[in-house]
């Protein structure tokens, strides 16, 4: 794999730190990029040297220059704005959302790079719940403007492989929690991890069922559908077990001893689980951590960070 050339998107955030860690535990060359300064959530997943350059995935010309200077193969375009940030400024969260995608997309038409891309469970809404998991060829509804911008973005792979033959995989993650996972609506269960870990109560801001997606499981999908980019533009709702926070907090109850309690009003505006066969189809089954083994692992790291 020594000619694989790796540019990661949104670096500092969790899934691309754990990505960047991934990548340089196999000897892949890997370069992160993204407009923030703190490393925090790649000193959490690796003591591996990373390297990220500053740059703003708006700026085309710049994302353009880099993947020259780099020689970059492969794009895990992960960089985006969340819901508090977007409805803050609408336009500049679409700007980086969607203008962000296209900037990846069409640098990547002409130098042969494949890519895969984050879109979200959020491009479904309260109507798409089935009573089931959900599968992957439903049309989705997205209820936020977050989710809005991931189904424009999964429009525009689309149509940048029907007209330009760019190819990706794009995937759809729900509740991805582990070691970097404090900032976005769903990282509530991985911030009581951060209390336990800590020796702190903690209560969930939310409950009922959802996919819980350990951090470097999601990372290791994304890798794989990287280097399975090779033709069409496929998006592909991401897997897991489906599980209520309630078992959530019990499991971070059995590992630290504190008392984690569930807001059981509060529910997420989302189905609760959906169907991930059509991805494991693409790019080959799909290894899970066990819940109890994620938590231990999150909070054990955890505490290690904290000294």
């Amino acid at each position: 794999m020594s000619d694989q050339r790796f540019l990661v998107t949104g670096a500092m955030g969790c899934i691309g730190a754990w990505t960047c860690a991934l990548l340089a535990e196999e000897g892949v060359d890997v370069v992160g990029y993204d407009l923030g300064s703190n490393d925090s959530r790649i000193r959490l997943a690796t003591d591996r040297p990373i390297e990220v350059v500053r740059g703003d995935i708006t700026d085309r010309d710049g994302l353009g220059r880099l993947l020259d200077e780099r020689g970059i193969t492969h794009v895990v375009h992960l960089a985006a704005l969340l819901l508090p940030m977007i409805k803050a400024n609408p336009p500049h969260g679409t700007a980086v959302n969607v203008g962000g995608t296209v900037n990846v997309f069409d640098l990547a038409k002409t130098r042969g790079i494949r890519v895969a891309y984050a879109s979200s469970a959020a491009v479904y809404g309260p109507d798409d719940e089935t009573g089931g998991p959900v599968p992957n060829d439903v049309v989705p509804h997205p209820a936020t403007f977050y989710g809005v911008h991931k189904r424009a973005c999964e429009e525009l792979a689309r149509i940048f492989w029907q007209e330009e033959g760019v190819p990706s995989i794009g995937i759809r993650p729900y509740v991805v929690y582990g070691p970097g996972r404090d900032a976005g609506l769903t990282a509530s269960p991985t911030l009581a991890m951060a209390a336990a870990a800590r020796g702190e109560d903690f209560e969930i801001a939310f409950g009922g069922r959802s996919q819980m997606q350990f951090a470097p499981d999601t990372a290791r999908v994304f890798i794989r559908s990287a280097r399975a980019a090779t033709e069409a533009a496929g998006v592909y709702n991401l897997g897991g077990a489906a599980v209520s926070m309630t078992d959530v907090a019990r499991e971070i109850e059995a590992v630290a001893g504190t008392t984690v309690t569930v807001d059981d009003g509060t529910v997420l505006p989302f189905p609760a689980e959906f169907d991930g066969s059509a991805l494991e189809e693409r790019i080959g089954p799909i290894s899970w951590t066990p819940l109890a083994e994620g938590v231990r692992q999150t909070v054990d790291r955890l505490r290690a960070a904290s000294g």
